[in-house]
């Protein structure tokens, strides 16, 4: 079956932005972990996908093709309208970026985990532990 322009929109359009298979990989792990989080607070810059109120650390789960990640699947740009995808890609890395900046601008530390890192379990919970056990005021 051809892909038409049409059923490619449909496609686009069917795109969850929350509670997607990476977000909910990365839930669940640190839920099992034994960390509670608040999910997509709305009064945080960017609406971070989990938020650790009590540690004041924020992660954002993001699409390597959505958010322009350098990796193969981010790299990719689509055939058709390219120029919008590209403008659109560009602008979804500069909002993620000012949310970013806002949240550590007041307090918050940030961590972004990218979909093509999250093959494996015990790399989520290694990147996990590092960002949640790391204190406050590190940079490392």
């Amino acid at each position: 079956m051809k892909e038409t322009p049409e059923l490619r929109s449909r496609i686009m359009r069917a795109v969850k932005s929350g509670d997607t298979a990476p977000e909910l990989i990365v839930r669940s792990l640190a839920h099992r972990m034994g960390y509670r989080f608040r999910l997509r607070r709305e009064d945080l810059p960017g609406k971070p996908d989990l938020v650790f109120p009590k540690l004041r650390k924020a992660i954002f789960v993001h699409g390597c093709f959505w958010h322009g990640h350098d990796c193969a699947r981010g790299a990719r740009v689509p055939k058709n309208n390219r120029e919008y995808w590209t403008k659109k890609i560009d602008r979804n890395q500069e909002r993620d970026k000012a949310a970013r900046q806002a949240l550590a601008k007041s307090g918050w530390q940030v961590a972004v985990f990218w979909e093509c890192a999250l093959r494996k379990d015990s790399d989520v919970r290694a990147l996990l532990r590092k960002f949640l056990c790391k204190p406050a005021g590190r940079k490392d």
